[in-house]
């Protein structure tokens, strides 16, 4: 891309790995499990660039204070779970202008039928059509639409190597690698430091962390358990998971249970032994593994409850945090813009 950088990762070798988190509500278990857990574990194997996608949640969400509460929630989120400022660059995407300003450069040179096959796009014209919508586009709006390109931005200005992304986003990574190759071939070869990746995070197999409902656990679906909730709520919630009605003294097939495929990822490896072998023997009913499946739960989250907590206070460290990641993050799309601008003839007259 644009300018070769001096970076410390660069100069060790190592690849850029960049991650966003779109605030769109609490962080909840399955976004821990699925997701955090292991893009920090990539962080030590990556130039790790990580920030919060508020701008992309305009697309959804039209409540000034939720998005300024989940906002926070998602930046005290990562460095509570063990983000170490010192090691990635953590920042607000709203931080930094020229991710904008390259937006619109790139929208002017990317073509609306590669938006169209957007999956997103597609995915809303196909709700519209199901509901026998007639007007296909309704209800969509152009930040939607566009979505992808401010997604390729994101990813281009920062020198990206790699993307940890689910199956569903490899296509947005894709299309990134797309617009730059069309403002190449206007204006010359200033993208082509590198090609973004896609790649599948290590350390999870992709397995589906069920929610209260035992469908995968989902903010659309309304199911999920809040990863810093209060312990009151946190008991009450995880009581809640839905469970047959299989008696107390009958064998029970662990691998059926919503609540044992959360009691593996948080409890050690002899308790879920155990658990099992209880269960399997008859004479332990759903409520023992809820009880157990708590207590798990509640003590590996409790201390980092408390930094949470900590965080979500204004003028936290989290604030300098930001801060400090917002202007290493300039730093880097400063010359990657230059290079763009001047490119395409808008530059210091």
């Amino acid at each position: 891309m644009a300018h070769e950088d001096s970076h410390d990762g660069s100069r060790r070798g190592q690849k850029v790995s960049l991650t966003g988190i779109k605030p769109t509500g609490e962080p909840h278990l399955g976004n821990y499990i699925g997701a955090i857990r292991p893009a920090l574990e990539m962080a030590s194997s990556y130039e790790s660039i990580y920030f919060i996608a508020d701008y992309h949640a305009l697309t959804s969400v039209r409540d000034r204070a939720s998005l300024a509460g989940w906002t926070r929630s998602v930046g005290a989120t990562w460095v509570a779970l063990g983000l170490d400022p010192k090691q990635t660059i953590f920042y607000r995407q709203s931080d930094v202008p020229e991710i904008f300003e390259l937006t619109w450069v790139l929208s002017c040179v990317t073509g609306k039928g590669l938006m169209n096959r957007a999956h997103a796009y597609k995915a809303a014209r196909d709700r519209n059509a199901g509901a026998g919508v007639t007007d296909l586009d309704a209800g969509i709006n152009m930040g939607l639409f566009s979505y992808p390109v401010l997604m390729a931005v994101d990813i281009l200005i920062m020198n990206t190597d790699v993307v940890p992304v689910g199956q569903d986003q490899v296509q947005h990574v894709e299309i990134a690698a797309d617009i730059a190759g069309s403002f190449n071939h206007l204006f010359g070869d200033v993208f082509t430091l590198r090609i973004p990746e896609a790649v599948t995070p290590p350390g999870d197999t992709g397995r589906v962390l069920p929610g209260l409902d035992g469908r995968k656990m989902s903010k659309s679906y309304g199911n999920t358990i809040p990863l810093f909730a209060p312990e009151a709520r946190l008991r009450k919630l995880v009581r809640s998971i839905k469970s047959d009605s299989t008696p107390v003294e009958e064998p029970k097939d662990p691998d059926t249970s919503a609540a044992f495929q959360l009691y593996e990822n948080f409890a050690t490896p002899g308790d879920i032994a155990e658990m099992r072998r209880r269960l399997e023997a008859g004479g332990t009913g759903w409520g023992d593994l809820k009880n157990a499946l708590f207590e798990a739960i509640n003590t590996r989250l409790t201390p980092l409850r408390e930094r949470y907590e900590e965080l979500m206070v204004p003028g936290s460290e989290l604030d300098r945090i930001l801060a400090d990641g917002a202007e290493q993050a300039r730093d880097r799309a400063r010359p990657v813009l230059a290079g763009v601008r001047q490119a395409v003839g808008i530059d210091t007259l």
